[in-house]
């Protein structure tokens, strides 16, 4: 996906050394948050492709890379929107 499509695609993400998609995404308060990332950890685990996630009180912060092919693939992209539509669930 080209940094153009990124934008229309994905316009939360950063495009991180051409490598790596990043999103942070707050929350309302600690709770909120593990429950989301609870979530996304079922997910992922259902994909077989596991997103590193920081989490900091009522903040998640999401870094997506393939380290099989040392950039990213469809798996980083699907992640990514599985966030976005569960995110759009939760977050104001």
């Amino acid at each position: 996906m080209t940094p153009e499509k990124l934008t229309t695609s994905l316009p939360l993400w950063k495009l991180i050394d051409g490598v790596k998609l990043a999103r942070t995404i707050h929350f309302k308060d600690f709770v909120e948050a593990f429950s989301f990332l609870t979530t996304i950890a079922f997910e992922a685990e259902k994909m077989g492709h596991h997103p590193e996630m920081l989490s900091v009180y009522n903040r998640i912060e999401f870094v997506l890379t393939t380290h099989d092919v040392q950039g990213l693939s469809d798996l980083d992209y699907k992640m990514a929107g599985i966030i976005d539509v569960h995110a759009a669930k939760v977050v104001a």
